[in-house]
Parts: structure tokens; sequence; C-alpha cells
């Protein structure tokens, strides 16, 4: 028997690095980031996810975790129907401001446009 939330469960895929990033981080940064996931995979949006701002809207989220001093960041984008997928997985290390560096952005956004490959070919073959 399948549970409603089973059925309504989006997969979650993890682009380049993000998920070794994610298991180089201190464990209770990963319970929070993993369980905000997992809402996200029950198409809830977590209380704390805010959308990344130049991604024109809440497409593309941002999760950040405080942690002894450090602050961390996982984005992940919600724009496919089946899928969530984690895009970048970080620790800020920038002591000024609170913007995402430019050369974090970059990735995000490379690693975008390889989840909207992956996903327009891999929905083209069913």
């Amino acid at each position: 028997m399948v549970d409603d939330n089973e059925a309504t469960l989006k997969e979650l895929e993890w682009i380049g690095s993000s998920r070794k990033d994610m298991m180089a981080l201190p464990m209770s940064v990963q319970r929070a980031f993993g369980y905000a996931l997992y809402l996200a995979q029950l198409c809830d949006k977590p209380p704390e996810a805010r959308p990344l701002k130049d991604f024109g809207g809440a497409g593309v989220l941002e999760l950040v975790e405080d942690y002894k001093g450090d602050t961390y960041r996982t984005v992940y984008t919600v724009r496919f129907a089946t899928k969530i997928y984690v895009l970048h997985v970080f620790q800020k290390k920038a002591k000024h401001g609170i913007a995402t560096p430019k050369q974090d952005m970059d990735l995000i956004r490379n690693r975008l446009k390889r989840a909207e490959s992956l996903y327009i070919g891999r929905n083209k073959e069913v």
C-alpha cells in the first residue's frame, strides 16, 4: 500500500559535488538542511527557505544555517514538477555582507542549467 506522502514525494537529485559537500557539514546542519529538503520533496516550502536573489522568483531557494559562528547555505530548485535539484551546498566564508559571493552565484547558475538539461532530457525519454 502506498502512503499519501510517498505518492507526492518529489525525487531529490544532487548536482555536482553538492551531496559530498552536504556530508562534510556539521551533523546538526546536515539534519536541519535534510529536514528542510524533505519538506520541499513533499511540496511544502520550509519556513526558513527564501528565494535566492537574481533568479527571478521563488524557483531557486536558499537555506541558511548558523553553527558555532559559521554560516552554511544550501541552494536548491523547485522549478520542476517531479524533482528537487540540490544545486550547491557551502560554507559562507566572506566575513562582510550577506550577499552570496559571485563565484558561488556563477556555480549555482551553471548547475541550474545542468539540472534543466537533465530534467528535459529525462522527460523526453518518457
